[in-house]
């Protein structure tokens, strides 16, 4: 290979063409993947020249030409939160094995970072959107995906399809929560309260419980629900005013594993042991579920799985032919029996 002939700047398709001895032509296809024609030995020569060089592609350059940017857009209502990054490695797998790059957005379950999201979403030129929207409808969504950016959502429960090329994944959360309290009943808890969320999958994890309730000629005690916000913090706090009942709860179902998990601290703090006081179920089994003490009863919901059928989905969409409407696929779930119950 000749000597490197270095120039300022960022390298480019020229200069990697001039190091291996190849017309610029032929370097664009090899880079982009078209070489279909290019000997082995040229192909290597100039993979070998463009790692020598530095070279990256100009991916705004490269948006422009083919009218795509090479990204997706993830957006979710709380980083912090483990269950969305366990979802979004199954995203950004899938996003690799096609080239493409992910894009998070921490919304917080906030209408405003929800529209503020979908606008930069638009004003970048990203390729499609998965996202667990605490807030926006499909009316809210029609202009981007009139705009040809196609939409997974992650729902908590089985939507209508949409005329559009919205797809959904989602899995049961009212049959999941009532697969939850109907284990606290089977235990013998008769005093079951929950640690609730307003938004989110917080109603349907609550028609769950009030469901299996029924089922078992129970009424729920509306004193013994309270809101949390899906936050260790706040399951401590909602866990700290079911204590100070007049009649505390024998269990408790929290909506989130990060709520079940406050709920644990303030009975430790409480002194009340776990589960011959009171039980725990939390919900989603994030990893530390079962490395707290005692390891927590919860729901599994697969979040790479659901992480992965999503991109699934979105690039059937942005690289071969899909349906014109939308789609909607159930991911299952899993009740998983630990110490707190």
């Amino acid at each position: 290979m000749a000597a490197a002939s270095r120039r300022p700047g960022r390298p480019t398709q020229m200069d990697v063409a001039r190091l291996a001895g190849v017309s610029q032509a032929t370097v664009s296809q090899v880079l982009n993947d078209k070489a279909t024609m290019v000997p082995v030995e040229t192909r290597q020569r100039i993979l070998a020249a463009a790692e020598e060089l530095g070279y990256v592609p100009d991916s705004t350059a490269r948006a422009l030409r083919v009218r795509s940017s090479q990204t997706v857009a993830f957006i979710i209502p709380d980083i912090t939160n483990p269950f969305y990054p366990a979802v979004e490695r199954g995203v950004q797998d899938v996003a690799e094995r096609y080239g493409y790059d992910v894009i998070v957005y921490n919304a917080d379950g906030d209408e405003a970072k929800e529209r503020k999201a979908i606008r930069s979403v638009r004003s970048r030129g990203v390729d499609g959107v998965i996202a667990s929207f605490f807030r926006m409808t499909t009316t809210d969504l029609r202009p981007l995906l009139e705009h040809g950016v196609p939409v997974v959502r992650l729902e908590p429960r089985a939507r209508r399809v949409s005329d559009l090329p919205l797809d959904n994944v989602f899995t049961d959360n009212v049959a999941a929560a009532r697969t939850a309290v109907d284990h606290l009943v089977d235990k013998g808890y008769r005093r079951i309260g929950m640690i609730s969320g307003r938004s989110g999958p917080g109603p349907a994890r609550l028609s769950g419980l009030r469901q299996s309730l029924a089922a078992h000629g129970m009424k729920a005690v509306e004193s013994l629900i309270v809101e949390g916000d899906f936050t260790e913090s706040g399951g401590y706090s909602a866990m700290r005013r079911l204590l100070r009942s007049r009649r505390p709860p024998d269990a408790v179902f929290a909506a989130n594993d990060l709520m079940a998990m406050g709920a644990l601290l303030a009975l430790r703090d409480a002194g009340a042991r776990v589960p011959d006081d009171v039980a725990v179920m939390g919900f989603d089994d994030i990893p530390a579920a079962k490395l707290v003490s005692p390891s927590l009863t919860t729901v599994n919901l697969f979040q790479d799985r659901l992480g992965r059928q999503a991109a699934e989905l979105l690039f059937e969409r942005l690289r071969g032919p899909a349906p014109s409407v939308g789609r909607s696929v159930e991911i299952p779930y899993e009740l998983v029996v630990r110490e707190t119950t």
